[in-house]
């Protein structure tokens, strides 16, 4: 049918709106059309009505039960809206009708881990690789499997192997440039992922992501904060799958830290304060704030990421932009802000800080995670994940020196990382009366 390829090529541009009119009068002229079912329902998952998309994609099964693509959209429906058990069930399903269908096999293997069962998602990456030995994405899983696993330094070893093949054999894989750069540095060949980062920049000399790397590995000077191009460049391109790779594989828990360390300062949840999400990334933590919030306003620089929380709902304002030059623009507005994990993105606090004292009203609180460097000294560094570690010393002297009192930091773990946990701080400060300093 013309019509339904003039639809599906809209949709393939990103001509969403053309896609949904095309597809919605193909299903005038031809009620229950299953391809017009199932590609709306893969368009509705992508603009945010999930629950619409599973309907639909449903509908279109009921015409063609043994369609094994459209088994597997519907688990990555139900996957990306963190109903593991379901989108198991589905990728299942498109197995029995197609035991070679290579996404459902790959997208089983991450469900699997996602649902802590290592040992079955190992031996779906392996069947994957057997029947797939040239598919990059398959060896870039089983590295991630083994790095995430890793009980011993062999695992790390072939974890670097499977990278190489996922690039050698899947062109210019981003991730797999990433992870192999920072297994290198955990292995001490750092001269090695400083090689990765250099021949990678050589080909692509407007990459941010490489440039902050090779900063982080040590091959070149450490600026004092992350690029905003390369934090915009990794969100971007995370942002469809962030909550997945967070929640589910790396035991993410630094939002629910944050709002449990800020509840016996902020009292009986009353709906009364004017709160920032700082960094909101997909929106974690706007749910478990929100009955504090009179107005709850969010700001990130990844617009990738502020659509995923546009669609998780429940901020009243969502801006794309830079968080310091946010702050200023605002002052007085907030009762409170909080930040879970944007803050690692900057190794000087202080302008950052001196941001938020502006931004906050008299006796507002001031509450953001980083992650914990040791040591007595005063100090910030970037780490090879590409992130900045903090002392508990540098974080009081930056916030004694921007407007803060009552300061206080408390150790946790906010997610793991090569199967350990990452130690962190959770820090809270309230605006002083009076700015000092």
């Amino acid at each position: 049918m013309a019509l339904l390829r003039k639809a599906v090529e809209a949709h393939q541009g990103g001509e969403l709106d053309t896609a949904e009119t095309l597809y919605r009068r193909v299903l005038q002229m031809q009620a229950g059309q299953p391809d017009a079912l199932h590609f709306l329902g893969v368009l509705c998952h992508q603009r945010g009505r999930s629950e619409d998309a599973v309907r639909l994609i449903r509908l279109a099964l009921r015409a063609t039960p043994q369609h094994a693509d459209a088994h597997n959209n519907l688990g990555n429906v139900h996957k990306e809206s963190s109903n593991l058990a379901e989108a198991e069930a589905c990728y299942r399903r498109a197995l029995a009708c197609n035991a070679h269908h290579q996404d459902a096999l790959g997208n089983l293997t991450v469900v699997l881990e996602a649902q802590q069962r290592p040992e079955e998602a190992r031996q779906a990456c392996r069947t994957l690789i057997e029947q797939a030995p040239q598919l990059g994405r398959a060896h870039y899983l089983m590295g991630m499997q083994l790095r995430r696993h890793a009980s011993e330094i062999e695992d790390v070893e072939q974890a670097v192997v499977c990278f190489r093949n996922a690039i050698r054999f899947g062109g210019s894989n981003v991730r797999a440039l990433d992870e192999l750069g920072v297994a290198l540095y955990v292995l001490d060949r750092h001269d090695e992922a400083i090689g990765v980062y250099r021949d990678w920049l050589s080909r692509e000399p407007d990459n941010p992501v490489p440039r902050h790397m090779l900063a982080a590995c040590g091959g070149m000077a450490a600026p004092s904060r992350a690029d905003d191009d390369y934090v915009r460049n990794v969100f971007d391109r995370f942002a469809d799958n962030f909550d997945e790779q967070l929640l589910n594989n790396l035991a993410y828990r630094a939002p629910q830290v944050l709002v449990d360390a800020l509840r016996p300062m902020l009292g009986l949840p009353a709906g009364v304060l004017d709160v920032l999400d700082a960094g909101c990334g997909t929106g974690l933590c706007g749910p478990l704030i929100r009955p504090y919030a009179h107005r709850l306003s969010g700001v990130d620089l990844s617009g990738g990421m502020v659509e995923k929380a546009r669609a998780r709902g429940g901020y009243d304002v969502l801006d794309v932009a830079e968080l310091t030059a946010y702050l200023q623009r605002h002052p007085d507005s907030w009762d409170l802000v909080l930040s879970a994990d944007t803050l690692v993105y900057f190794g000087d606090l202080h302008v950052v800080l001196s941001a938020a004292c502006h931004a906050l009203r008299l006796d507002g609180w001031l509450a953001f995670t980083l992650e914990a460097l040791e040591g007595e000294e005063s100090r910030a560094e970037l780490s090879p994940s590409g992130r900045y570690q903090h002392t508990r010393r540098y974080v009081m002297d930056a916030l004694d020196a921007n407007g803060f009192t009552g300061v206080a930091i408390a150790p946790e773990s906010l997610r793991k990382e090569m199967g350990a946990p990452v130690a962190g701080w959770v820090v809270l400060a309230r605006k002083k009366e009076s700015r000092e300093g």
